[in-house]
């Protein structure tokens, strides 16, 4: 997987509402309580599997925080941007 220069990856981010921060793109989404936040973490989950793409992903009570880039690229791939629009869609935002 190729690699996306970052004015590509700056554009996209944009266009996503995702930011981009040390060459990765990332998210911060805030639910109501723990709970809400870990059945979003276990959906996106899913998503990753069946794409066989998986983020990083931190968990601060009702925060989660997502990571997305392709370690074996070294930056932002296109399977990066393709699973933060299927993660967009999950939030209703795609």
């Amino acid at each position: 997987m190729e690699r996306l220069s970052d004015e590509a990856v700056a554009e996209a981010a944009g266009r996503l509402g995702w930011e981009v921060s040390d060459g990765r793109l990332t998210r911060v989404v805030e639910r109501k309580d723990f709970a809400q936040a870990m059945e979003l973490v276990n959906t996106v989950a899913q998503l990753a599997e069946a794409a066989n793409h998986h983020p990083d992903i931190g968990i601060r009570w009702n925060k989660v925080d997502l990571t997305l880039w392709t370690h074996t690229a070294g930056g932002v791939t296109q399977a990066d941007l393709d699973m933060a629009a299927a993660i967009d869609g999950l939030l209703g935002e795609g």
